[in-house]
């Protein structure tokens, strides 16, 4: 698409950077054509009074007949001719002093929205219908890392994960009993280096004139020192030490399901956190962690998982998540012996939460683990470095791909030939790949062309708090897929 065809806001200046004077200059474009277009039909219109009364004056003084045929007095255009040109020429004046004011004022509205843009810390954003970023205000570099130029067209999973989004969302709406509110939701921003930012996220539904949605619009903040969601404020450890105590956590279980036959195989628990409208589990987490408590924090997480899973049916693995600080901790062991679930169905998912500098102790850590038959997996394999290493150091039993790497990968060809790459490499180290964040049928359609076995995401099964939901994971219909995949079996037999 050509530069002057984008809309202002996705265009650059030389230097890569977001142009804001766009709105402006098209304005000011806008408003000389109205003007111009405007005079000269006035002007138009003075030649033609002034045309018709030279037609009907002049000829008489050199003797020859009036231009224009007339049996009555002439006397009737005269007047015309003298009243409407200076009620022309006066409409024109104002029509220009009209102009001028309205100019004066969309350029201060103009300058407002520069100076807003340009010294905010709030990051103003807005995604298309799919959740890709349309617009990006300058604030994102402060706050994400990124730079406008690079989020815009990417889809916002890469700052922020959309099931802890959705989970924050789901809090409000069961406390409120409204539609999806986005005012003040508590969430977790990923920086680009790899930290973790707390923030404030406002925002709103946008749709067209037939009332179909085109996508979100809103605001994202990063929380002043003064609020009670910052890290370190002893109003964070009061509400930190009140969860532990009154053990206010539940788990919702998401399914992981073949992607070449449908089945349900196993399940991700993820925290819920019981009486927290509008807060992310990931911004728990992080404050958690801020003040210390971190750690006692995924514990109960994972006691509560346990407890859950349970009801999940027999044959079904289950995949929690822990941080590699919490895999040290002394009371994991026993914890997962006192579950009374077969260490066979336990899979680990060593997160990112916390930065590795010695693989030795969480190696030894884990050994044990793994040789009762527990498997281990890396979350969030390509969101970052860490990740990588944690590939390299403890060879996990699967690696679950990052929603960044799945999201669009039908029509991006660079994500296809990683995916690909990784799946030879998973099958070179004996590992399982497994694609979270599948949401389009022509995502999970591309990913079994390229051969990755397990997939994860709103496609595939929502997260669900019900256990008469999990009850019947097993006993779902066959889908399309899955009889496609019966039947060519059949015909190879």
């Amino acid at each position: 698409m050509e530069r002057d065809k984008l809309p202002w806001f996705w265009r650059r200046d030389s230097n890569d950077e977001l142009d804001l004077d766009g709105p402006v200059r098209t304005r000011e474009r806008h408003g000389s054509r109205a003007a111009l277009t405007s005079r000269t039909v006035l002007w138009v219109l003075v030649l033609i009074e002034i045309g018709v009364a030279l037609a009907v004056r002049v000829p008489p003084l050199f003797g020859l007949d009036t231009l224009v045929v007339s049996d009555g007095p002439t006397w009737f255009v005269d007047i015309l001719a003298l009243l409407v040109v200076p009620a022309v020429l006066w409409a024109m004046w104002r029509w220009d002093r009209q102009r001028r004011r309205e100019n004066l004022e969309e350029s201060r509205a103009s300058e407002l929205i520069r100076t807003v843009l340009g010294t905010s810390r709030e990051w103003l954003w807005s995604t298309d219908v799919n959740g890709h970023f349309s617009f990006c205000g300058p604030a994102s570099l402060g706050l994400t890392g990124y730079r406008p130029s690079e989020l815009l067209g990417r889809h916002f999973s890469v700052v922020i994960d959309p099931e802890d989004l959705a989970a924050a969302l789901e809090a409000r709406k069961a406390v409120d009993k409204q539609d999806a509110s986005w005012e003040g939701l508590i969430t977790v921003c990923r920086h680009r280096d790899g930290s973790r930012v707390l923030v404030e996220v406002t925002g709103k539904a946008l749709k067209d004139a037939s009332d179909r949605p085109t996508g979100f619009a809103g605001t994202s903040r990063p929380l002043e020192p003064k609020t009670s969601h910052v890290p370190g404020s002893r109003e964070v450890k009061a509400r930190i030490e009140a969860m532990l105590s009154e053990r206010t956590l539940q788990t919702a279980f998401q399914p992981i399901r073949s992607l070449h036959t449908g089945s349900i195989l196993g399940a991700e628990g993820l925290t819920r956190f019981v009486g927290s409208p509008g807060v992310s589990p990931e911004a728990w987490f992080l404050e958690a962690a801020s003040v210390g408590l971190g750690v006692d924090l995924e514990i109960l997480a994972l006691e509560t998982a346990l407890a859950a899973a349970a009801g999940l049916p027999d044959p079904l693995f289950v995949a929690l998540n822990l941080s590699p600080l919490a895999c040290l901790d002394p009371r994991l062991p026993g914890l997962l012996t006192a579950s009374g679930i077969p260490a066979a169905r336990i899979v680990l998912e060593v997160t990112e939460r916390h930065q590795v500098k010695d693989y030795e102790p969480l190696a030894a850590a884990l050994a044990p683990l793994r040789n009762s038959g527990l498997r281990i997996a890396i979350d969030d394999a390509g969101a970052g470095f860490a990740s990588m290493r944690h590939i390299l150091q403890l060879s996990p039993d699967l690696i679950k791909l990052d929603r960044e790497i799945i999201s669009g990968i039908d029509t991006n060809n660079a994500q296809r030939a990683l995916v690909a790459a990784l799946v030879t490499f998973a099958s070179e180290i004996d590992a399982v790949l497994v694609a979270e964040g599948i949401e389009t049928e022509a995502e999970r359609d591309a990913l079994t062309g390229l051969g990755a076995p397990l997939g994860q995401g709103y496609l595939l099964g929502r997260p669900s708090v019900r256990p008469g939901d999990w009850a019947q994971w097993l006993n779902e219909p066959r889908t399309d897929q899955e009889a496609r995949t019966s039947a060519n079996q059949q015909r190879s037999e």
